[in-house]
């Protein structure tokens, strides 16, 4: 589906200097790669891939299909020429766009869409398969399977133009993910996780495959420390429910209480199942997430 060509911010994703340190990093998935080095991965072979990479000198034994016999005319001397050989690892973002994502100072939405830039970039550079999705009441809108530096800019372009529409409904998106993507391959799942329905069946949906999967739950710090008060009333950004409520400090520290036990429950859901949890609040720098957190976890090096 097309994306929307209106935006609601301009910001720049990511700044010049941010992405030269992000030219030194690499996406790793410690479970689909089990055993393997990085260099077995992406490594210099001899034939295997329509991208050039070097040459050699030629030694007895070597495949004479790839020689290049216009150095040899030149230079009277034998050259094999070398190809990248790739062993693809697919990295999916999966991007929650819903009304309640566009909330917060600094706002959730936008820094979610940053960490997913970052993420990308890296894996761009270092020739993986990128593909983003982007969901509220189901998957809305996708970019499949770019592959290159030089495509960034589609990157950059698809998350600057995504709309903030509807409520969150996790367990479809995650069902119709899966469905579309059988193979494996590293998911990075970015949310606040305020799930009317419950984050449990779109989970469970992605654990049915073979993924390498992560995810991030992203609150403001409105959010985590409110401080309302007064008699309100409180309207769902998402499905514009309303009620009535006298805050009061009693009221906020249950709110708080209440809170932490439900991201302690997703972190516990998570952590019993194998998949990789990470809470930030949007206060924290954003590039901290990927050259700090991301870090310690494996993902990147």
């Amino acid at each position: 589906m097309a994306v929307s060509t209106t935006t609601r911010h301009d910001d720049e994703l990511l700044d010049p200097e941010f992405l030269n340190k992000l030219d030194q990093l690499s996406l790793i998935s410690r479970k689909i790669f089990a055993g393997k080095m990085r260099g077995e991965r992406i490594s210099k072979r001899r034939g295997e891939s329509v991208e050039f990479a070097d040459y050699r000198n030629y030694v007895v034994g070597d495949d004479l299909r790839f020689l290049d016999w216009n150095i040899f005319a030149r230079l009277d001397s034998l050259f094999l020429k070398l190809f990248l050989e790739e062993e693809d690892l697919h990295v999916s973002v999966l991007l929650d766009v819903s009304k309640s994502m566009d909330w917060g100072n600094p706002n959730k939405g936008l820094y979610a869409r940053r960490i997913a830039a970052a993420v990308a970039y890296i894996g761009l550079v270092n020739f993986d398969r990128v593909s983003l999705y982007a969901y509220s009441n189901g998957l809305q809108y996708e970019l499949p399977g770019v592959r290159g530096r030089r495509l960034m800019f589609k990157v950059v372009d698809f998350l600057k133009r995504l709309p903030y529409e509807g409520p969150s409904n996790l367990a479809a998106a995650g069902r119709q993910f899966a469905f579309r993507h059988p193979q494996s391959g590293i998911v990075i799942l970015l949310s606040d996780f305020f799930e009317k329905g419950g984050y449990e069946d779109g989970l469970r949906y992605l654990l049915g495959r073979n993924y390498d999967l992560y995810t991030v739950q992203l609150l403001s710090p409105e959010e985590i420390e409110p401080t309302l008060l007064g008699d309100l009333m409180l309207t769902d950004i998402e499905d514009d429910d309303t009620a009535e409520v006298t805050v009061s400090r009693p009221l906020l520290n249950r709110y708080k209480h209440n809170l932490q036990a439900y991201c302690s429950q997703l972190r516990e859901f998570c952590t019993r199942r194998g998949i990789n949890y990470l809470f930030s609040s949007t206060e924290v720098p954003f590039d901290q997430i990927i050259m700090s957190y991301f870090r310690k976890r494996g993902l990147i090096k």
